[in-house]
């Protein structure tokens, strides 16, 4: 019987990310908005001053099974400041491989992060959903998450491309 781990991504894990990073694009129709690379993630989560951190779910196989660890699962996160809170931690990502789902392996990627926030000193963790994702807004809400939309009226908003070069240069 296979085993279940949350752990810290490790440098070594960076093909595994992208790979899910790219079926979790594909799952939200938006593969084409894909730039980043393997390289850029090693780069920007393992050196001296990493601009995320991660965790991955992995399967363990069973004694005696002839295959090794499988990722199949990972959670994107970064800290963040509110002036009205303090510190927070963003989910950026979350995302487990379809054959995978049902099992409690999203749910335990998000109890990781906020463990590691509590342990930083966070006030919140924070996540953005698809509108259509109706399965994930039941679970984090089963999670007791708060829909900010619906509570508070809350759109997100972002500057990227020609709109921050215009921006930038005002």
């Amino acid at each position: 019987m296979a085993s279940l781990r949350i752990r810290e991504a490790k440098e070594g894990d960076c093909a595994d990310i992208i790979r899910l990073i790219r079926e979790l694009a594909e799952y939200e129709k938006l593969s084409d908005q894909v730039q980043i690379s393997e390289e850029a993630l090693r780069a920007d989560g393992f050196g001296e001053n990493p601009f995320y951190h991660c965790v991955v779910a992995e399967i363990l196989p069973a004694q005696g099974e002839p295959q090794g660890p499988q990722v199949v699962g990972y959670g994107l996160y970064y800290f963040i400041y509110s002036t009205w809170k303090g510190r927070n931690v963003y989910l950026e990502d979350i995302y487990v491989m379809p054959e995978h789902r049902g099992q409690g392996i999203g749910s335990k990627i998000i109890q990781k992060v906020a463990q590691v926030a509590l342990a930083k000193g966070c006030t919140q963790l924070r996540l953005a959903v698809v509108d259509w994702n109706k399965r994930a807004m039941d679970l984090y809400k089963t999670l007791g998450a708060r829909d900010l939309t619906e509570a508070e009226g809350w759109h997100s908003f972002r500057f990227e491309g020609e709109a921050m070069r215009e921006l930038a240069g005002r």
